[in-house]
């Protein structure tokens, strides 16, 4: 079992492999993909995911944007030296770094879960100035009650094992244990979809890099910081989300004047996985939106 995702072994058949490349930036070694023309369209993908999970979304955004999506730092192929970028200071100037040496300026930017939280604390902090955000089933609330006292804790102490990513690892080659991590997102995602997620989680490197980043995940300051957001922002709710409750996305909404909630009701935390079609037209319909309000 290798620490590393290898390219050509674990990527032989990577989703959209064509349009990958590997650049450094920041002192990381980052997979990204790109494809298409137009203004430049940045997704970033949640906590223990990679590109794949844009697989179906890329194809279809890429006949209206330039499309840019990188694996996290530490996730997928993306290669880091240290744990300096798992957290979400560290993960906002990382992507802050990567956008410049591919030197490219988002005019929309879309995330999934801590994908949004990422750029929705960027545009706060002025490190990224799109025209609009798209949160998809973003986690951008901090735990309540016992979860917000347990959780992070318990995280802490499994990242700090460096035996803790090699047991999970073993624990994941059988696909039984993904599919119940899978399921209990309120998804249902496609066989294929299944093993890459599998193939990730065997991967003890990369279930380093997802540990440690639940670990450093602060949001209470991004939760106190949102009202001073003042990029539309549109927030889509999967209402059968498993992992980050919908109401989530009212809260949010709430907070972030002249915002907006889309729930898909029978959709789960993989949304954008279970209705590509439907989620890219999403971004679509908000790019007509706030596109033409550009001077």
């Amino acid at each position: 079992m290798s620490d590393r995702l290898a390219w050509e072994r674990d990527g032989r058949d990577w989703p959209n492999r064509d349009a990958s490349r590997f650049v450094e930036a920041g002192g990381i070694h980052w997979h990204v993909q790109q494809a298409g023309q137009g203004p430049v369209l940045l997704l970033l993908h949640g906590t223990g995911a990679a590109t794949h999970s844009f697989a179906a979304m890329i194809p279809r955004l890429a006949e209206q944007f330039t499309v840019v999506a990188p694996d996290l730092p530490g996730h997928g192929f993306t290669r880091t030296h240290d744990d300096s970028s798992l957290s979400l200071p560290g993960m906002a100037a990382a992507v802050r770094a990567l956008l410049d040496a591919l030197a490219v300026d988002p005019a929309l930017v879309a995330g999934h879960s801590a994908g949004a939280a990422v750029l929705i604390r960027m545009a706060i902090d002025g490190t990224l100035a799109p025209r609009g955000i798209v949160s998809i089933n973003g986690a951008l609330m901090p735990f309540r009650g016992v979860a917000g006292h347990t959780f992070a804790p318990i995280a802490r102490v499994l990242a700090s094992n460096t035996l803790t990513a090699r047991a999970f690892a073993w624990w994941a080659e059988g696909r039984g244990p993904i599919r119940g991590i899978l399921n209990s997102t309120g998804s249902t995602i496609s066989p294929e979809g299944e093993e890459l997620y599998a193939r990730l989680a065997r991967n003890p490197h990369h279930v380093h890099a997802a540990l440690v980043m639940m670990a450093n995940w602060d949001l209470e300051r991004l939760t106190a910081d949102l009202p001073r957001l003042a990029v539309p922002l549109l927030l889509i709710a999967g209402g059968r989300d498993g992992t980050v409750p919908p109401d989530e996305s009212f809260q949010a909404r709430d907070r972030v004047p002249g915002s907006r909630v889309v729930c898909l009701r029978t959709l789960g935390h993989l949304a954008h996985e279970e209705k590509p079609a439907e989620i890219s037209a999403l971004i679509s319909e908000f790019w007509g939106e706030v596109g033409a309000t550009a001077g």
